[in-house]
């Protein structure tokens, strides 16, 4: 079922870890147009895109009754899994928090590092085959933590466990939209929803494709992509190895997970285990057919320089010394126990990541993404004479004589 690659095979090897391309030009026209529709045509044509693809027939917007009510459906082992989940992510969230400071550069120069969180965010929680209530405790709490005043959620099936979810993380208002339309509306604002300063959350390929579209006009958390798991193991125990590419897997059929080791008996123990775990067809086999393989290497250096080359979202491996010499990956999960599922829903680490190798400039999630950053400078008389050398010789350097005049003015 899974194939399985000699590294010296160049040809398989780069098509398994090459970047796939993003939406082609037809499907972008496509997803441009609702955009444009909802940006001109505000609740009318939102309405018009929920009716055709969420199937909406109630309001919009949930009520605040509406949420509470929904999210008493929800069983009592559910809830308080998302009250564990929740605490956790809180307490990680808590860590990530940028803090304000102030130097002194000079004697009477003075640098101050103010931030200030973003005045309000939209957080899309797909509603898919399967409610994500994970998805909007991993995008909403980093943004309590970080002090934003509004948190709204576009989801087109708030089911009872996302409400909950909902409840639990102090979102402000739920809107029953999904798709590119939803994007817009955050994007865009509507008479009914209003518009956002950030969007973040993962989705579908018209979500993603959205996402990138109005990222000029709205700024988004991830370029994201397919799901990806890259799996290096020398000595693993392949029905549990096997069981992580799995679960990878049945994400999405364009998920992609792989393994790379330099153990060709562990490569063929792993292919057999997936291959008797298969019994159903599902996106896990599409996605293994399609996206999926293993690559033996010819030593675990070989294995780590894929491994970066990649740049994969999660990222498993065997020890620490291999985790260390990856540098590119979303989020690392290290020995046997540490499960790629237990970061998706329990050890608090965020599991809204990069995908499509973008792993190579930027991490996971978190509470930076949600405050703005600014520099506060105070310059006194004896502080301005100390520095001015520098200016006056940069902006004559760069031909700014007013830069320079600016200064000179001010010691006279």
């Amino acid at each position: 079922m899974l194939k399985i690659y000699t590294s010296s095979n160049r040809r398989a090897v780069d098509r398994l870890i090459k970047r796939r391309k993003g939406s082609n030009l037809q499907f972008q026209r496509r997803v441009h147009t609702i955009l444009a529709g909802v940006r001109t045509g505000g609740d009318r044509n939102l309405l018009k895109y929920a009716h055709r693809f969420d199937g909406l027939k109630q309001p919009i917007e949930l009520t605040s009754e509406e949420i509470q009510k929904g999210a008493d459906l929800v069983s009592k082992d559910v809830r308080a899994a998302i009250r564990t989940a929740a605490r956790h992510i809180k307490r990680i969230a808590r860590q990530q928090v940028t803090r304000g400071w102030t130097v002194s550069v000079v004697p009477g120069v003075q640098v101050e590092q103010r931030v200030t969180p973003l005045d309000r965010v939209g957080c899309y929680v797909p509603g898919g085959r399967y409610p994500l209530p994970s998805s909007l405790l991993m995008t909403a709490l980093p943004a309590r933590i970080a002090g934003v005043k509004e948190i709204i959620v576009a989801c087109p099936r708030p089911e009872p466990s996302v409400l909950e979810a909902a409840r639990e993380a102090g979102v402000s208002r739920v809107f029953r939209i999904g798709g590119a339309h939803a994007i817009a509306a955050l994007a865009y604002g509507t008479a009914s929803v209003p518009r956002v300063d950030k969007i973040v959350g993962p989705g579908n390929s018209y979500v993603a494709t959205a996402k990138t579209l109005v990222s000029t006009d709205c700024p988004i958390d991830l370029h994201a992509g397919p799901s990806e798991i890259v799996i290096l193991s020398q000595n693993g125990r392949a029905n549990w190895i096997a069981a992580d590419l799995l679960a990878q897997a049945e994400h999405d059929p364009d998920a992609r997970a792989l393994l790379l080791t330099p153990n060709r008996l562990l490569a063929e123990e792993v292919a057999q285990s997936i291959s008797a775990a298969l019994t159903v067809d599902g996106p896990e086999r599409v996605a293994l057919q399609r996206n999926g393989g293993i690559i033996v290497t010819k030593d675990v250096d070989e294995a780590v320089v894929l491994a970066n080359r990649i740049a994969p979202e999660h990222f498993v491996c065997d020890n620490t010394t291999m985790a260390t010499a990856v540098t590119n990956a979303g989020a690392i999960f290290i020995g046997p126990y540490t499960a790629q599922a237990a970061g998706d829903y329990a050890t608090g680490s965020n599991h809204v990541l990069p995908t499509n190798s973008t792993a190579r400039y930027r991490g996971g999630l978190n509470v930076s993404d949600f405050v703005k950053v600014c520099n506060v400078q105070r310059v006194t008389k004896r502080g301005l004479a100390t520095i001015a050398p520098t200016v006056l010789a940069l902006a004559r350097a760069e031909g700014l004589f007013q830069h320079a005049r600016s200064v000179e003015v001010r010691l006279r």
